[in-house]
This record gives structure tokens, C-alpha cells and sequence, in this order.
């Protein structure tokens, strides 16, 4: 298992202010080694409970609540990753445990049993939550991200660009699936995660961003649109 905990802030962006920032962040950041031109592709089939819990706890905003969650970072790829991510206030905890493509395409289709298989406290605590309050996979959400991470203090730097959302098909491992936008196509989620405090040269730059923070999650996101399409 792999655990990380930070802070976190975000911030939604127009394309112009995308670009400068991701600039001025190229001239004193590292560029995450996963990095492409535009950056790497993220794809994350989200569980709930049937009464959609988790949803409904970030929408009331209770200060504790999780996000479940199956991440790809490429369809073909031979493993994907199970993730909790735990929020109190500002503060996150995601915990990881890397899983065969095999037992993730079981996940995914309710076979939770795939987790117990590997021994690790993490996976039998996942397999136990998921089964014990019911999770289902409820959407898929994914988009483009391009990262910058400084060493010193944990800092990560996130830019979420084309970030859209299916629920007919919940198949993470698809190599095309059929999703609709849940933000504008020319808006761009800044995300800011760091540990403790913020490095002042990166604050300085960031202050430039003339945004507020904003209380949002891809995952509600995705959920919003869907709950509103089957309203109307």
C-alpha cells in the first residue's frame, strides 16, 4: 500500500490562464516523467453505496467523507489502482495498492473478493467497506492531466483539462468510451496539493492566478451532470 497525505486547493482556469501558469511553472518545477506534450491521460471508475453516500456527503459538505475509486492510467496497461482518497477539511488522505489487470477488471464488475487475494491490510479493509455498505460502480471519469511536482515539502501541481464522465458503460479498461463533457471544454482544474505549508516562490507564482478556491471534486461533478440529465 501506498499512502500520501496533503493538503489540497483548487482552482478552475480559462485556457489563457492554463497556458501561462503551466509556463511560468515549467521555469522552477520538475515536469512529472509521465508528462507528454499535453500530459497523460487519467481514467477512474468510481464505486458508491446504493443510496450514493459518498455523493451526497460531499454535496451536504460534511467535513469527513471518501471517494472509492478504480484508476487506469492507460487501457492496455497490465495493472490499475486501488485508491480511497479520505477528506477533513482541506487536508486529504489517498491510500494505493497496485493490482493486476485481471483482479481490476473483477473489481470492477463487483467481485470484490479479487482484493483479498493480496495480503495487504489496505485491500482487506477496501474489500470489507465495499462489501459491508454495498458499493457499485456508478461512473467513469476521465480526462488530461499534466503535472509538476517539487521534492522539497511533497509539493504536486495539476493541471485537468477535456474532463468528461460516462455511466452507460462503466468498462475502465475500454479502449473508447462513450463520455460527455461535465465542465467546459476550455476550462482547465488547477489542483495544488502540498504538505504542511507552500514554498513562497510557488505561492508567488500562483497569487498571479486571480481565481477563488473552489469546493469541487471530478467525481461530483460527474454525478451532477448525470443526476440532472435523468431530471430533465
Amino acid at each position: 500500500m501506498n499512502k500520501v497525505f496533503r493538503e489540497e486547493k483548487k482552482f478552475l482556469l480559462n485556457i489563457e490562464e492554463y497556458i501561462k501558469t503551466s509556463r511560468r511553472l515549467e521555469q522552477v518545477m520538475a515536469q512529472d516523467p509521465h508528462n507528454g506534450p499535453d500530459g497523460y491521460p487519467v481514467r477512474s471508475l468510481y464505486f458508491d453505496t446504493v443510496y450514493d453516500s459518498d455523493f451526497f456527503e460531499k454535496e451536504d459538505g460534511l467535513e469527513l467523507r471518501r471517494k472509492v475509486r478504480l484508476r487506469v492510467y492507460d487501457p492496455d496497461a497490465d495493472f490499475a489502482m486501488m485508491e480511497i482518497k479520505q477528506k477533513e477539511g482541506s487536508f486529504q488522505m489517498k491510500r494505493s495498492l497496485r493490482v493486476t489487470r485481471e483482479d481490476g477488471m473483477r473489481i470492477a464488475a463487483g467481485e470484490y473478493e479479487a482484493l483479498l487475494g493480496y495480503g495487504d491490510p489496505f485491500a482487506a479493509e477496501c474489500y470489507a467497506l465495499m462489501r459491508s455498505r454495498c458499493y457499485r460502480p456508478v461512473t467513469v471519469v476521465e480526462y488530461d492531466r499534466k503535472a509538476f511536482v517539487a521534492k522539497e515539502n511533497d509539493i504536486r501541481i495539476t493541471f485537468d483539462s477535456n474532463i468528461s464522465a460516462a455511466e452507460s458503460s462503466l468498462d475502465v479498461f475500454s479502449p473508447k468510451l462513450n463520455t460527455v463533457p461535465v465542465i467546459d471544454r476550455f476550462d482547465v482544474l488547477l489542483e495544488v496539493k502540498y504538505n504542511g505549508f507552500m514554498l513562497d516562490y510557488l505561492r508567488g507564482l500562483l497569487n498571479a492566478v486571480d481565481k477563488s478556491e473552489l469546493s469541487v471534486s471530478k467525481y461530483t461533478l460527474a454525478r451532477q451532470n448525470a443526476y440532472q440529465t435523468h431530471i430533465f
